[in-house]
């Protein structure tokens, strides 16, 4: 993975990184109001020791250098601060002053220095001072022979002890600005986290990799088409609808040397918006003069008759049964070149007459009549009806709902599709988030050009070729091939 892409997911889940930086915010911003002010208070002692001629000094100072590292000890032995709290009044024990003492050395110098930690200001300065005291005197104790009265190393305090006049912590911006980089750091890290974790169909581009064909159309999602799911009316001036129409477009010319007259449209799994889209595919074709037949296939869960508001009651089963003529239950769909197909009544082996010798006929016959007929299909995963659906078409579209089904699923619906010989048309992705750019610039180019004229465009290429094959009324061609 590149650095662009972690960025993209880091885009994607956005929200991850902002939560986690404000909650980095928040602990930082917590911890500074509940800790303590501290005080600090420091003394240095510097060490010599008599010493005749500059050899004797040189290695005096080495010697001296090696002492000071265990007078750093010294200080914070049990021994001195029992010491101090014997002598002081401090409020302390042994243990507490001892915690509260640290030291520290310079490389090459004699100097030591002592520092006290304490949320008491005057108690800080007063341990310092007893501590201060008490070490000067531990240091002669220890360091004086017994047959001598004076020690050879001499201890003297050089600066302080002295106490700050404001606290060294909390440090309330030095704190948030730890907390909102940690938090910043280790927000990107969960966001590209979840993103690698997250096995969802994302984009279009992962669709076209996934299912190795084309990528014919990508739907936006609109809130208003739960209520309103076909592109008609004022939906028809939908961003929707203008993503249908361009998947019309590159539908009919996605092969144009072996155009897809039969087509089926199909999902890896039930909800991802097949029926919504195979309604609204046909009926855009049928907006561009193709004299359309859209066939309602799915026999399990059939919903297109539910969409257009039409008599499912009778249809493609009563067909394949023989019980009816296909030309008496087809229905004409508005006041376009379009005719349904519905599904008709519920059959116990969906599988079986779907894949009959009888729907192989009808599809032959209704080739022939129709221009484009349009096949709503079950889902891939969940019944073979679908494939079997397929195989007998030009060709398949597969629908996919952008962040509901996972790579693995479409990847298995395109083998099913491919394990068979079908050939897979093209992809789909339904209820993509579009950029509120794109959205933007189509609202601004559709107010300003009218929305008359362009979709009739198909039909006027289409010329006489057209209007020749065409009769003036589709039902009574398909009651003359039926018989």
């Amino acid at each position: 993975m590149d650095v662009r892409t972690y960025l993209r997911l880091i885009r994607r889940h956005w929200w991850i990184v902002l939560v986690t930086l404000m909650a980095a915010l928040g602990t930082a911003a917590l911890v500074t109001v509940q800790s303590p002010p501290r005080y600090v208070a420091s003394v240095t002692f510097f060490v010599t020791t008599p010493s005749q001629g500059v050899t004797d000094a040189y290695q005096g100072g080495l010697f001296l250098q090696q002492r000071v590292k265990s007078y750093a000890d010294l200080l914070t032995s049990d021994r001195l601060a029992q010491s101090v709290v014997a002598e002081s009044q401090v409020g302390l024990t042994a243990d507490q002053v001892q915690r509260r003492v640290t030291t520290s050395t310079e490389a090459g110098t004699v100097l030591l220095k002592a520092t006290v930690t304490d949320t008491d200001q005057n108690r800080a300065l007063k341990v310092t001072e007893a501590l201060s005291a008490k070490f000067v005197e531990l240091v002669q104790k220890v360091e004086t022979p017994p047959d001598a009265k004076n020690a050879p190393i001499k201890l003297e305090v050089v600066s302080g002890p002295r106490v700050s006049s404001s606290p060294v912590s909390p440090q309330p911006v030095r704190n948030l600005v730890i907390g909102g980089v940690l938090g910043l750091l280790l927000g990107m890290a969960l966001a590209v986290l979840r993103g690698l974790a997250d096995v969802r169909m994302r984009d279009a581009a992962a669709l076209q990799r996934v299912t190795g064909s084309p990528l014919l159309g990508e739907i936006p999602f609109e809130s208003g088409a739960r209520n309103a799911p076909l592109i008609v009316g004022e939906a028809a001036n939908s961003a929707r609808a203008e993503a249908v129409r361009k998947l019309r477009t590159n539908l009919r010319f996605v092969d144009v040397h072996e155009p897809a007259r039969v087509i089926a449209v199909t999902s890896a799994l039930q909800g991802e918006g097949k029926t919504t889209m195979a309604c609204n595919t046909a009926i855009a074709l049928a907006e561009a003069g193709w004299r359309v037949l859209l066939i309602d296939a799915d026999l399990r869960r059939p919903k297109v008759a539910d969409y257009l508001g039409l008599d499912g009651g009778i249809g493609l089963t009563d067909v394949l049964v023989g019980d009816v003529e296909v030309g008496d239950v087809v229905q004409r769909w508005g006041d376009k070149s379009l005719l349904v197909l519905p599904s008709g009544s519920a059959p116990p082996n969906p599988s079986e007459l779907l894949g009959s010798k009888a729907m192989a006929d009808l599809l032959l016959a209704l080739r022939e009549s129709a221009d484009i007929v349009v096949i709503d299909t079950a889902p891939l995963l969940a019944v073979t009806d679908g494939v079997v659906v397929a195989v007998q078409a030009d060709g398949a579209l597969l629908i996919t709902q952008q962040g509901r089904t996972s790579r693995s699923q479409v990847a298995a619906a395109a083998r099913s599709l491919n394990s068979v010989s079908v050939r897979l048309l093209g992809c789909v992705l339904n209820m993509a988030k579009v950029p509120k750019a794109d959205a933007y610039q189509y609202e601004a180019y559709r107010v300003s050009v009218p929305a008359a004229g362009p979709d009739r465009a198909p039909a006027a290429r289409r010329g006489d070729r057209a209007g020749a094959n065409q009769v003036s009324d589709p039902t009574q061609e398909l009651t003359r091939l039926s018989r």
